[in-house]
């Protein structure tokens, strides 16, 4: 998950919460799928910035080993 999926479901939620686009499916509440989706996109935003904080944290240490005697 990225950062880009976190806010299409976060405005997708929002949408639904709010009562712009109305699905009719007989057992899910179009509120409480959005209030889900909000909460799914604001983790999924969260969970993407703290892995691009540790990826950026993260150091590269390069090792080189020789076989035999020094030339």
């Amino acid at each position: 998950m990225g950062i880009g999926l976190g806010v299409v479901l976060l405005v997708i939620g929002l949408i639904l919460v709010m009562g712009v686009v109305q699905i009719d499916i007989g057992f899910i509440d179009d509120a409480g799928l959005g209030w889900i989706l909000v909460i799914v996109g604001a983790l999924a935003i969260v969970l993407a910035l703290v892995m691009n904080k540790q990826r950026s944290q993260t150091k590269h240490v390069e090792e080189r080993r020789y076989d035999g005697p020094p030339r």
